[in-house]
């Protein structure tokens, strides 16, 4: 049920989405949401936290009223795997995704955090605009969590930045929020500062890993989906996306 999509650039990044024919009896209009987890080799002392908050916000997603009208997909990036991206699972439907069952991550490598956005970014504007050409209504959210800066990308921020602009630009999609979430990121705060202030995103910086950092970062994906989702049909994005976790 799962076709395969490609997004140019510097290099071709792919995603795999539900195959619209099968959303046709379930709704006609949804929100995509995509998570982007950085597993290179910094991260590794809370590689199983940062697994658990993933598992704990899709749970969460699951609860939202909005719940039927979500899409979700999941990826990974460092420079130790395929191509710098790997997918967990593509766009598909919260009914149909177990998070228990996500895989163990096990972080190593550099960070190629500007292809990682830019291919969630056109993802994003790609299957949205599948969907927008079958009448359906879309618009998206992306969270992309790092704790460091771009060492090791082919993208550039502005190749982001007029991503961002034209899917918005050519009415691929109702609206884009992107957030850029910083977790043990201090030492790069201004650097991700830049890259949020540079492409139009959010910047949120979560602090120190901590249990509960990582529950208040679950809850905070989890409520900004919700606001972002309900936000549909107006023609514009949420206005209720915390400013801080």
């Amino acid at each position: 049920m799962m076709e395969i999509e490609k997004i140019g650039g510097a290099q071709v990044f792919k995603f795999s989405a539900i195959r619209i024919e099968h959303l046709e009896a379930r709704a006609t209009e949804y929100t995509l949401v995509t998570i982007a987890i950085d597993v290179t080799g910094s991260t590794r002392n809370f590689a199983d936290d940062l697994r658990k908050c993933l598992i704990i916000a899709v749970e969460s997603c699951k609860k939202s009223p909005r719940s039927d009208n979500l899409l979700l997909r999941v990826i990974i990036f460092s420079s130790s795997l395929n191509n710098g991206i790997e997918e967990i699972h593509g766009f598909k439907p919260l009914n149909e995704i177990d998070p228990q069952k996500y895989p163990v991550f096990n972080p190593n490598g550099m960070t190629p955090l500007y292809d990682a956005v830019y291919s969630t970014v056109g993802a994003t504007n790609a299957y949205a605009k599948k969907l927008m050409s079958q009448d359906f209504l879309a618009n998206g959210i992306d969270f992309i969590i790092t704790d460091g800066d771009d060492n090791t990308s082919s993208a550039t921020m502005k190749m982001i930045k007029d991503e961002i602009i034209r899917g918005a630009r050519k009415e691929e999609i109702e609206s884009l929020i992107g957030v850029i979430i910083g977790i043990n990121a201090g030492e790069f705060k201004h650097r991700l500062d830049a890259l949020a202030n540079e492409t139009g995103m959010k910047y949120i910086d979560v602090g120190d890993v901590t249990k509960g950092k990582l529950a208040k970062l679950a809850e905070f994906v989890s409520q900004s989906v919700s606001s972002q989702s309900q936000s549909l049909g107006t023609g514009g994005p949420s206005q209720n996306i915390q400013a801080t976790i």
